[in-house]
């Protein structure tokens, strides 16, 4: 195998020295992840020494990192600290993101083997904000995966490992879906569910034979081991015990380790003799320089004596620092426990805002859907004046939850601006149409002033932006009775590809005191106690603002009198682009669909709910089936044609998610939307990548409801 890749090598130094670099370390990772950790240590030294030779700093700060990694899995942590401190020295001396966000990586690593999971966490986001590059991107999830089950975390992990299971790496395709079938795996035997623990264990085992990862055959063999033991199937346990061993014998037989440890110390000892020698040159060329001068060998004696007199000054102060020192550990402690104590205080409160807002959805679904139902069967004048009531209340403690949910993804770190083409002015005429009945209850104009001088195409989220406006416009128009809102975008620069834009929302409405004005955008907060009895609302929507502009690294102002209106501004900074941005609407435009005859399969283990989806399909003249868990859906789905599924994502047994996962193995074209009462650490990403086509969050306006089975079932009967 070696002569192989050393004939390869040695026709490739001709060729171009980056792209053979780039060629020796996906050579090094593939041999790594089938456990040949001598070949790849080899590998890595060749294309340090080429880095070395071409002067080529970034390729030798990727060297140093991959042998710090490969160290790291020989468990020789300090010699991997010794490559991985070296890239520093270079990372100081070049612009050089992907190289940092490698850095951080292995710090994390290095800090998760310490024990210190919470830190290995955080220097992780830190490293995802560096670059962009997908199998940099797909490795940090999976350790991200493998700390959070280390911390009992399963639901966070599993995610993370259902992402990776469909992967589409170019580089480590199937390691990676091999580790997150043994996550999966490890997860679901800690959790005792045997049977969904050993076809994970047997799915990873199949694609660790196919690609020859000989550790992950073992690792796979030992779990399933446990898992056929427990579940009571003694004959298969026995089968992955014996592989167990075979498998020993391949990867830990003493050659084996004795040739891995040989190359492992050569290559540091090359490494540090070079590094000495390359000191003995500095020192000897500082010595020739001192023969050549009288001058500087006697400043350098006047300094030895003065190094002489600072000795005992030095050693007394050397105490002091011991003293301090120890001092320092101790509040360096004190500090560790108040910040452990501050992140378990802040997780504590995520996972009750998590728990509490997707609690209060499900009833609310019940309360929405069956006050939807009711008000179709023709009540009376005085039942429909009732169930209007229960319907506004229930809209107002959906918007509730909504915003309280928005503001702690924000705080959470939970919410990312994307980067998308979009057309500001399109998007800014989407909110204004949306509030238009609003405006019309108060009698009030909007009124758009756009500069035509803004380019038309521009990157930025186009889903937080409208937020914004939706908030600002809202919180204009309720404040507003027979008056105006103007909506202003002016260009203020533009230079090459960036461009920064002032936005302004004005009205003519009640306006608010000075004293005021200093808590408004604080959650909770109105003018007065007054104001919140008469106009309603929760105080949130400017927070919301607030927050939602932080992310953009901006600042919302506000000049307001009372009885004369207010003004909230801001300046954003995007991207133009030369490509046009189809001018297609926000929102998509609304549809009457023909329902009749199709055949949807309900994926819902709440019995109420149930009921209520089915009733609500029913009246479309729409057949359903209905399955309590996803293990039946996936049954379900196997035997029957149906024109849409619609999942739950938390369930017993397994999620939605996994059994969207499992559905798409043999069904690629259902469409399939998941029907969720979304949480906090619940992730619209995680949905599709698993294979849905849209997401439908619960409670639902019913109308949103129909339309999005609509465009997702004749849609794809028109693709195909």
């Amino acid at each position: 195998m070696l002569v192989a890749f050393t004939h390869q090598i040695q026709g490739q130094e001709n060729g171009d020295s980056i792209q053979q670099i780039d060629s020796l370390f996906q050579a090094a990772k593939k041999l790594q992840n089938q456990s040949k950790l001598d070949l790849a240590l080899k590998i890595l030294n060749k294309a340090q020494t080429l880095a070395e030779r071409n002067n080529n700093k970034k390729n030798s700060i990727d060297s140093y990192h991959q042998l710090a990694i490969l160290y790291l899995k020989l468990n020789k942590e300090e010699t991997a600290e010794i490559f991985w401190d070296r890239s520093k020295g270079f990372l100081e001396d070049v612009q050089y993101p992907y190289g940092e966000a490698i850095f951080k990586y292995i710090e994390a690593l290095i800090l998760y083997r310490n024990d210190n999971k919470f830190q290995a966490l955080s220097v992780l986001e830190d490293a995802k904000e560096l670059t962009n590059n997908r199998n940099f991107y797909n490795n940090i999830l999976l350790l991200e995966a493998d700390i959070y089950v280390s911390i009992d975390k399963y639901e966070i992990a599993s995610k993370n490992y259902n992402s990776l299971i469909v992967n589409s790496d170019i580089y480590e395709k199937d390691y990676l879906a091999t580790r997150a079938h043994l996550g999966l795996a490890k997860i679901l035997l800690n959790t005792k569910d045997f049977k969904e623990s050993s076809v994970h264990g047997e799915r990873a085992l199949k694609l660790a034979k196919k690609n020859g990862f000989y550790k992950e055959i073992r690792e796979t063999n030992e779990l399933l081991t446990q898992a056929y033991e427990k579940a009571g199937d003694y004959k298969n346990a026995l089968n992955s015990y014996k592989s167990v061993a075979a498998v020993k014998d391949t990867i830990f037989n003493i050659e084996k380790i004795k040739t891995e440890v040989k190359t492992a110390e050569k290559i540091q000892f090359d490494f540090m003799d070079d590094t000495i020698s390359r000191q003995d040159r500095e020192i000897e060329e500082l010595t020739d320089a001192t023969n050549r001068s009288e001058i500087i060998v006697i400043l350098v004696s006047a300094f030895l004596i003065i190094i002489s007199l600072l000795a005992v000054s030095l050693y007394r102060n050397n105490q002091i620092k011991l003293k301090t020192n120890d001092l320092l550990q101790t509040k360096n402690s004190e500090l560790k426990a108040a910040r452990d104590s501050a992140v378990n205080a802040m997780e504590a409160k995520t996972n009750f805002l998590s728990t509490v807002s997707h609690e209060l959805r499900t009833p609310l679904y019940a309360v929405t859907g069956l006050t939807h139902l009711l008000l179709e069967e023709n009540p009376s004048e005085g039942q429909k004046e009732h169930l209007k009531a229960l319907k506004f209340s229930g809209d107002y403690l959906l918007n509730f939850i909504n915003d309280i949910l928005q503001i702690n993804k924000i705080d959470s770190n939970k919410l990312k601006p994307l980067i998308v083409d979009f057309n500001l002015q399109r998007t800014l005429n989407d909110v204004i149409d949306s509030l238009q009945q609003s405006a019309k209850e108060n009698r009030t104009k909007i009124i758009l002033k756009y500069d035509s001088s803004i380019p038309p195409n521009l990157m930025s989220d186009p889903i937080k932006l409208s937020q914004i406006f939706i908030n600002l416009v809202g919180n204009a128009l309720k404040f507003t009775k027979e008056g105006s809102v103007t909506v202003i975008a002016k260009l203020v620069k533009k230079e090459a590809d960036n461009v920064t834009i002032y936005f302004e929302v004005a009205d003519t409405g009640i306006g608010i005191s000075t004293e005021k004005q200093e808590s408004i955008f604080e959650g909770f907060e109105q003018g007065s106690i007054q104001i919140n009895r008469e106009y309603g609302g929760t105080g949130l929507g400017l927070t919301i603002v607030k927050s939602l502009l932080g992310l953009f690294d901006s600042k919302i102002q506000l000049d307001s009198e009372l009885g004369k209106g207010s003004s909230f501004y801001f300046e954003l900074k995007l991207k133009s682009k030369d490509s046009p941005v189809s001018n297609l609407p926000f929102e998509s435009t609304k549809k009457d669909f023909d329902f009749k005859g199709l055949k949807i399969l309900i994926v819902e283990d709440n019995k109420i709910n149930q009921v209520i989806t089915k009733k609500m399909l029913t009246k479309k003249e729409i057949s359903t089936d209905i399955a309590s868990n996803g293990l039946d859906a996936v049954e379900l789905a196997k035997s029957n044609t149906y024109d849409a599924i619609l999942m739950d994502i938390h369930m017993p047994g397994i999620s939605g998610d996994e059994a969207t996962i499992r559905i798409r193995e043999f069904d690629k074209t259902t469409p399939i939307i998941a029907l969720t009462a979304i949480s906090l650490d619940d992730s619209l990403e995680s949905f599709y990548a698993a294979g849905c086509d849209d997401v439908i969050i619960k409670p639902f306006k019913p109308e949103i409801f129909y339309q999005k089975i609509g465009e997702n079932i004749f849609s794809k009967k028109i693709e195909h």
